[in-house]
């Protein structure tokens, strides 16, 4: 990006000045253009730029990034402006102007100023990863090439809208077991370390005639007082040595297979995947996309790389002329009521129509899944704590009531 300074008049025929950021001066003076203005003087400032990046990366730093929320908040503003017959120019500069997030405004300037100078959203989308999945691009793609994005729009809001519910209700629910957590974890340290040593020394009992749940305790205090600083560093390491065998390939399908292992998690992955992959394919299908073009869309939208194997088995059988259902239902990984819709869709040829609707069945079979693990998951974390926490009071008051039986 280039920085330009600019002199020239607005619409009003008022004088106007200041700068804009643009590819070239042609996308500057459309960009121009679009707010109003006409340049009557337009100079490259050169040297300023790399100062602009430069305070803009310092800066970014106390900003907050742009969370899933306030891109369906976007994307449900623009679904409703093309639906009310905007043009998306015309769309992203209204909703640039309403802006009151630093973040927001600046990614639909961008937006504004590369569709401005003839680009198209979806390739200016694209640029921004971190911000919009292959799956929000592909449909904006599909949308912009058939004419009919302000529908892709709508059917993106309402795939975002269910994901952003699913993620807010697993965070909302895990907050208190987290807390739970991380207090009981900090009680047993102070245990350890301060609480268990002084009492002990006041008991003034020999370490060879203490209980053995006391000598454990006291060899884990001991530890921690000599080595705490030691583990702690050690601890970092694993924890940074598994994120980084988690995000290699090899480590990625492991631990999702794994996961899907599982008792109640496994479940609830399958179950969250299945909903998906049912509203993903029948939202994209109706937006006119192919099912091979869909399918490869789909398998990044899935959060599992095991099922996303899966769905590329799937993918290369259907590309030797099999239909959907038979390489769904030979994965074992999917459910006989999906096999079954897809089998009746491919023959009725509503498959579209079909997924969208049987997505609203797995949607509630998802809620149920998540309501019984988030109400189960606590429980078992607490009880966990319990023993631990009733473990080291027991070691604790067992020298004490040791020595009040010797006394008698």
């Amino acid at each position: 990006m280039a920085l330009f300074e600019y002199t020239g008049v607005n619409s009003s025929g008022q004088n106007v000045q200041g700068n804009v950021e643009a590819v070239d001066r042609k996308a500057a003076i459309a960009a121009l253009s679009a707010r109003g203005q006409f340049a009557s003087d337009l100079i490259e400032k050169e040297g300023e730029v790399i100062a602009g990046i430069a305070e803009g990366f310092s800066f970014d730093f106390g900003r907050s990034r742009i969370t899933d929320k306030k891109v369906l908040e976007m994307t449900s503003q623009l679904a409703t402006a093309l639906k009310a017959g905007l043009p998306i120019l015309n769309a992203l500069e209204i909703l640039k102007s309403q802006q009151k997030n630093e973040r927001m405004f600046e990614l639909l300037d961008e937006l504004s100023i590369a569709v401005s100078s003839g680009q198209s959203m979806s390739e200016a989308m694209a640029k921004h990863p971190e911000i919009f999945s292959v799956l929000y691009v592909s449909m904006v793609r599909v949308g912009e090439t058939g004419g009919i994005l302000d529908k892709t729009m709508q059917q993106l809001v309402m795939l975002m809208s269910r994901e952003v519910k699913i993620r807010g209700n697993l965070i909302g629910a895990s907050i208190y077991p987290l807390f739970i957590l991380s207090v009981g974890l900090a009680s047993m340290v102070i245990t350890l370390v301060w609480v268990l040593p002084k009492i002990i020394k006041t008991i003034g009992m020999e370490p060879a005639m203490l209980p053995l749940p006391t000598k454990i305790l006291m060899g884990l205090s001991h530890f921690l007082m000599s080595f705490g600083w030691l583990a702690a560093i050690g601890i970092g390491l694993a924890v940074y040595a598994f994120i980084k065998w988690k995000r290699s390939p090899q480590g990625r399908v492991t631990w999702d297979g794994f996961k899907l292992q599982l008792p109640l998690f496994g479940n609830l992955i399958r179950t969250l995947s299945v909903g998906r992959f049912a509203r993903t394919l029948g939202s994209l299908t109706a937006s006119g996309i192919t099912i091979l073009e869909a399918l490869n869309v789909v398998r990044d939208t899935l959060g599992n790389e095991v099922l996303a194997q899966q769905i590329d088995e799937v993918s290369t059988k259907v590309k030797t002329g099999s239909n959907l259902a038979d390489p769904l239902e030979e994965s074992g990984m999917f459910p006989a009521l999906l096999v079954q819709i897809v089998a009746m869709g491919e023959q009725t040829g509503c498959l579209d129509e079909l997924l969208l609707s049987a997505a609203e069945t797995f949607d509630e079979q998802a809620d149920t899944v998540v309501s019984r693990f988030m109400a189960v998951f606590p429980s078992l974390l607490i009880l966990a704590l319990a023993l631990l926490i009733a473990f080291i009071i027991m070691a604790t008051l067992l020298p004490i009531l040791t020595m009040d039986l010797s006394i008698f």
